[in-house]
């Protein structure tokens, strides 16, 4: 599982901070941290930036590249000018892998624009499964989304294998249906787009329950997406325990996982304290048990 490390955020007190003040130490130890610890691209999020993006977007991706070059990074704003504007200092990296537009939206006013900017940049772009009436209802219109944007990509150039759909990932304590009709839609890429890449924003399943909850949340349902063909996930680089399960260091977690979602219910005696928390929380995820923030407790 290839890791995107979402941390370079305007959302963080001390990263918000630095671009405002266009400090960049704390950007450049962020990079290098996340180079650290194994990410294999960098995000680099600046939310809307409308003010001031055009000029901060390309500082950003400057400051970080003086001290991180060899990993590619993900350009993360709403601000389609700042976009443009990073993608013509960005630097290559040496081994080849492409920088990423993180993301472009199913809506015509914003594709039109962005696809064939990215196509000329010889980017990779994160194809964003949000259309016109917002978040899809369900598998089906994610696919009709997906099917509507690539079709447009490709024929402005840009293949498949340089796309990563993002079917979204939505709060688990508010909208459990979701999490399964994205692992639904996941099923269905390779057949609907043959070589098509795929992502997503992962700590976005455990967005609401308490902090304690969270990383075994992102854990347990980073591993169920890679069971259904999930290439990638933005994700958070303090999460060691995921790190290792995505370098594939944690077999057992995985085996486990993998077993349930085969239809192989474990048996619970046999189970570590730390295997039967995974264990509820599939089920959780599932929708198999009801959502609390109790049921690790259960």
């Amino acid at each position: 599982m290839l890791l995107i490390g979402e941390s370079l955020n305007v959302i963080s007190t001390k990263i918000g901070r630095a671009f405002k003040e266009r400090d960049p130490k704390p950007i450049q130890e962020e990079a290098l941290f996340q180079r650290e610890k194994g990410m294999d691209f960098i995000d680099i999020n600046l939310g809307p930036a409308k003010k001031e993006g055009v000029e901060l977007m390309p500082w950003v991706v400057q400051t970080v590249q003086e001290v991180v070059d060899d990993v590619p990074l993900a350009l993360d704003t709403s601000n389609i000018d700042a976009i443009e504007a990073s993608l013509k200092v960005i630097k290559p990296v040496a081994s080849g892998m492409s920088h990423i537009v993180n993301s472009i939206m199913v809506r015509p006013e914003r594709y039109e624009r962005m696809v064939p900017m990215t196509a000329d940049a010889g980017a990779d772009f994160i194809a964003l499964m949000w259309g016109p009436e917002g978040l899809p209802r369900d598998e089906n219109e994610r696919a009709a989304l997906c099917v509507e944007l690539l079709y447009f990509a490709n024929e402005a150039g840009i293949p498949n294998e340089k796309i990563w759909v993002d079917g979204i990932v939505t709060p688990v304590n508010i909208q459990q249906p979701q999490a399964i009709s994205l692992m639904e839609f996941q099923k269905m890429l390779p057949d609907m787009s043959p070589g098509a890449r795929s992502t997503c924003g992962l700590s976005n399943i455990s967005n609401g329950p308490p902090d304690h909850l969270r990383p075994i949340l992102n854990q347990t349902y980073m591993v169920m997406l890679e069971k259904c063909g999930m290439e990638s996930v933005i994700a958070d680089p303090l999460d060691d325990q995921l790190i290792a399960i995505a370098k594939g260091q944690r077999q057992d977690i995985v085996d486990l996982i993998y077993g349930m979602l085969d239809g192989v219910e474990p048996d619970v005696g046999s189970l570590s304290k730390e295997m039967l928390d995974y264990k509820k929380t599939v089920d959780v995820i599932m929708g198999k048990t009801l959502y609390s923030d109790s049921w690790l407790e259960v």
